[in-house]
């Protein structure tokens, strides 16, 4: 038997902090100005100048190109304490349009902020601003603004810069906004929460010719066709029925004219897995059909797999620790706690790798999900999510 579990949505108004609430017309602004100029991976040049010099006007230590256009801040409590606590939000867009209609749309074209890490990036400015102004708390907080989370390896680049050797934290948080969710309710749940993901090309090579005479040709097409529906029996004949696992083949290109067999024919795809030996698996059955295949086309299989994110795992103690934040600030029924994975990644899974914590979710109004060129998040989340991460530093940073 499955069970469903269904939120009901809850009138109560958030407690939010007085302090970060009238920050609210200046967080908004921000936050257009960002999504009015979205920047993909690596590229957030624009978007971490203005994290920094907004970090540096309210006091706070600043580190630029940390993972190329990473951003930290440094800031240390007003009461003596040698425990750190890091909080992250990712700043790059997506390599899309937009069709929301909004007055303050994208203005470059195929770029969008349709993930809201404008809404994360500006949530987290709003914590430090508070907590630089009232610094009410021991020991240290390290803001962490990462680039290029979008399946680039901003997270993985910042820490092969030594993140954590230069900033040490005890424990690490994250969120995501959610329109899945009712507005102001947070979800999170301990163990494993979202998938590794595994991105793969393959190229079949051959030797091309004109159409009229496939004789002589090495033809791709025949062996992209059969490659492709052979992946479909890789989850379904070799991996455990009680272990969930997605491949999904999401592009195929190949020839430019009507009359002439392509020397080359291309498969992209995605693997994703709640275990590191599931992914394995099924990244070993890709190659040894690929190449079986292959040869039997007498062709030549070229294979590019590469292990993107980590399969994301909240820590309990720090799940225990954000849901009892979350009832204090958004009321005891607006906190859900029960297990619930989900097939997407989120590189906040490599922090997590090298420090305990935990990666919520805040829902808000909106019915249209992320990464849709319609994606719209409410600006209400805005001053919600910075009180939640200003009362995480303050508790877990009570002075003793």
């Amino acid at each position: 038997m499955t069970h469903q579990t269904t939120i009901l949505p809850d009138a109560s108004q958030p407690a939010v902090i007085d302090r970060i609430e009238s920050y609210f017309p200046e967080l908004v602004a921000l936050r257009h100005d960002l999504h009015a100029h979205p920047e993909i991976g690596f590229e957030e040049v624009r978007t971490s100048a203005i994290v920094a010099e907004q970090l540096e006007s309210w006091g706070i230590e600043v580190h630029r190109g940390i993972g190329k256009t990473g951003v930290v801040g440094r800031l240390v409590g007003r009461q003596p304490g040698n425990r750190s606590i890091g909080l992250r939000a990712d700043m790059d867009a997506l390599p899309m349009p937009e069709e929301t209609g909004l007055p303050y749309a994208s203005v470059y074209p195929g770029r969008f902020h349709g993930c809201g890490h404008d809404v994360h990036t500006t949530i987290l400015l709003g914590t430090a601003r508070y907590l630089a102004e009232t610094r009410d708390f021991a020991g240290t907080v390290i803001f962490i603004f990462q680039p290029a989370e979008e399946g680039l390896g901003g997270a993985r680049a910042m820490i092969a810069d030594g993140l954590f050797e230069r900033f040490p934290v005890d424990e690490i948080y994250g969120l995501h906004n959610a329109t899945h969710l009712p507005p102001n309710h947070l979800h999170v749940s301990p163990g494993t929460v979202l998938a590794g993901a595994d991105f793969f090309d393959v190229t079949f090579r051959g030797k091309g010719a004109h159409g009229a005479h496939p004789d002589v040709a090495r033809d791709p097409i025949p062996a992209i066709t059969e490659f492709v529906q052979a992946l479909q029996t890789i989850v379904s004949r070799n991996v455990p029925p009680t272990e969930p696992a997605v491949l999904s083949v999401t592009k195929i290109s190949s020839g430019s004219a009507y009359n002439v067999i392509p020397e080359t024919a291309l498969v992209g795809g995605t693997i994703r897995a709640f275990s590191d030996d599931i992914r394995e698996l099924i990244r070993g059955r890709l190659r040894t059909i690929a190449h079986n295949i292959a040869a039997a086309h007498e062709l030549q299989a070229e294979i590019d797999l590469r292990d993107i994110f980590s399969v994301l795992t909240n820590h309990p103690e720090h799940v225990d620790i954000v849901a009892e934040i979350g009832r204090d600030v958004l009321g005891p029924s607006q906190v859900s706690t029960f297990s619930k994975r989900a097939m997407g990644s989120e590189d906040f899974a490599d922090f997590l790798l090298h420090a305990p914590g935990a990666f919520f979710t805040l829902g808000h109004s909106g019915t249209v999900p992320a990464h849709n060129p319609g994606f719209i998040v409410d600006d209400a989340i805005l001053p919600v999510g910075a009180t939640l991460f200003a009362r995480l530093v303050e508790s877990r940073l009570k002075a003793a």
